[in-house]
């Protein structure tokens, strides 16, 4: 079977509302997969998805993130019919009650998440039917692939309705499932070790990943491809190289949601030591990203933080920013850290800090290694260490020869091997093992 005879169902999970990275990263290999003469179906699950490139999921929801909380909660809704289903499942009203909602923690869907892995055993059985008898009477896929583990409830059903084989995209999981309290976090696991067989292959974005979710769910390590992760570098070509220090100065960059786990408040301590480093007294940093409300307070003691020790005029928060905003941004600054302080599996600011031209400065820690040997392109650091953090930053920051070698370097590898393109191509190579 050729490619241009494929068709995939490509089932992603919306974030609420944010920019997700890994709603961006399954929509652009859906695009990518469409120029490659792939029928793919892109089919958000609890949320519409938000993405900075054109939006190509289909204009329907499964498991609605309304009818799954009230079907846990409330055990009328069970057995609402069809049509009221439908209209909860409204992209309007899911992005206007998600909007307000404070938090989707963990910590607060305990019994949610088992009940969802629980299938058709759960209280979310009728999601289930709707969305295996959907596929099997109206797309009728040849392969279908999960974007995570966490809606893999579903899959002894929608394995018995549709009989083809199952991909499952692995991309950051166990940074969930860590954060579920007991007892739920011990029964999530207990269903998942059931379920990874009914998964044909497993995709994860690097080695690292592979070798800790082969052990973290108990799935055997040739299961695991590989496809490294990648961006649609279309329009990053016009972005111009950072503007020499001299003309402006010394600025750091921050590109991601301003929450504890991507180590907002490390940036922060490192920049507030970065300050006091001879030559770097005039640094800025600038600040990107989607802030919930639930990291509101946080986001706000960290800019206070900043004011107290180095005045307001030391920094600027320009937003949640769309695509253009973001070109824009990266336009405007020398380098980028964001220094997660959990083992990223993916870390697409990277790439797109690298595709502009300009240096990065992570942990050395998850994927940033490997991306990094493989990319050039930054430096590594001790996690954590907010003193090395602020040396590294600076040293890049005052050499603008050694932070142009390392932008064009990176920028290179990015453009010509992780570019939309080669995401499609490895990514066929792993559904043509299976069709």
């Amino acid at each position: 079977m050729t490619s241009a005879q494929w068709k995939v169902a490509y089932i992603t999970a919306g974030a609420g509302g944010m920019y997700c990275g890994s709603c961006m990263h399954d929509n652009t290999l859906a695009r990518a997969l469409r120029q490659h003469d792939v029928d793919v179906q892109l089919i958000p699950t609890y949320t519409p998805i938000r993405t900075d490139e054109e939006d190509l999921s289909i204009d329907r929801i499964f498991f609605g993130g309304i009818n799954v909380y009230l079907q846990q909660k409330i055990p009328f809704f069970r057995y609402l019919p069809a049509f009221l289903d439908r209209w909860l499942d409204n992209r309007w009203l899911i992005r206007k009650v998600t909007a307000k909602a404070s938090s989707t923690s963990a910590k607060e869907l305990g019994a949610l998440t088992v009940s969802m892995l629980q299938g058709t055993s759960g209280f979310q059985r009728k999601e289930v039917r709707s969305l295996c008898r959907w596929l099997r009477e109206s797309i009728r896929p040849e392969l279908i692939n999960l974007s995570n583990m966490l809606i893999a409830g579903c899959l002894p059903h929608l394995q018995e309705q549709c009989q083809v084989p199952i991909v499952a995209t692995l991309q950051g999981d166990d940074i969930f499932l860590e954060e579920l309290p007991e007892p739920y976090k011990s029964q999530a696991f207990d269903l998942l070790y059931s379920l990874v067989r009914f998964v044909d292959l497993f995709v994860v974005n690097s080695e690292y990943y592979a070798d800790f979710m082969s052990e973290y769910f108990k799935i055997p390590r040739e299961k695991f491809r590989v496809v490294p992760l990648a961006i649609d570098t279309t329009d990053f070509l016009s972005v111009d190289n950072p503007t020499a220090p001299s003309e402006r100065p010394p600025t750091l960059g921050y590109l991601a949601r301003l929450a504890p786990e991507k180590g907002f408040h490390h940036l922060i301590d490192s920049f507030i030591e970065l300050r006091k480093i001879e030559g770097m007294e005039r640094a800025q940093l600038r600040v990107a990203g989607w802030l919930g409300e639930n990291n509101r307070a946080f986001a706000e003691e960290h800019f206070q933080r900043l004011r107290d020790a180095l005045g307001g005029d030391a920094f600027e928060y320009v937003g949640s920013v769309d695509r253009a905003g973001k070109l824009e941004f990266l336009r405007s600054i020398d380098v980028l850290s964001v220094p997660t302080t959990y083992r990223e599996p993916k870390g697409l600011f990277v790439l797109e800090a690298l595709a502009a031209g300009v240096p990065v400065v992570q942990p050395r820690h998850g994927a940033f290694p490997e991306m990094l040997e493989s990319l050039g392109g930054g430096q590594l650091v001790e996690p954590g260490d907010v003193q090395e953090l602020a040396q590294a930053c600076a040293r890049l920051l005052a050499d603008a020869d050694t932070r142009t070698s390392l932008g064009e370097q990176g920028q290179q590898a990015v453009l010509d091997h992780h570019n939309a393109d080669s995401l499609a191509e490895h990514t066929m190579a792993v559904y043509r093992e299976l069709l």
